[in-house]
């Protein structure tokens, strides 16, 4: 088992860090909630076309996160994912992991999200961090840039209350 472990750690050295940054339109209170309430949350995560018919948030150091994402194609992608870190309204950091069929994580992922003040609008950071990735993982990480791309540009329309595909 200690072997299988450092495997998928050796795997996850060969992904970079993902960073991102947008500024939204919103206040920075408003963009940190809609990370923290499940509510909120439930509304914008996920790539397009993507719903959430679960979506648990507990948004604190040690809390829990799962959130059952549903593609176009009716497939359910369960995800789930540990806070280590929640500073009102500043930065949230949590371990994050799909699951396979049999509730095991394909990967596993920090995630830093910075939230700024741009003078009533909010510059968002987040950072990708690849800490272990299983034999399976390889074709979700692949996708990993353009599906934080889409889902932070529906975070953006959910803020600013517009069109949410």
């Amino acid at each position: 088992m200690h072997e299988k472990k450092d495997s998928a750690a050796a795997a996850a050295t060969q992904y970079q860090d993902l960073i991102m940054t947008r500024i939204f339109d919103a206040p920075r209170e408003l963009v940190f909630q809609a990370w923290t309430d499940a509510k909120l949350l439930q509304q914008w995560w996920g790539p397009h076309g993507f719903t959430n018919p679960r979506c648990e948030v507990d948004a604190r150091p040690g809390g829990a996160m799962h959130i059952d994402m549903r593609g176009p194609d009716g497939t359910v992608y369960p995800m789930t994912a540990t806070f280590r870190e929640v500073v009102l309204p500043e930065k949230i950091v949590f371990k994050s992991g799909a699951l396979d069929q049999h509730g095991a994580p394909l990967f596993e992922i920090l995630n830093t999200v910075t939230f700024a003040d741009e003078g009533g609008k909010t510059k968002l950071t987040i950072r990708a961090h690849v800490l272990s990735a299983g034999p399976h993982a390889a074709m979700h990480l692949a996708g990993m840039e353009m599906g934080w791309t889409q889902t932070l540009d529906r975070l953006g329309a959910f803020v600013t209350g517009g069109k949410i595909d």
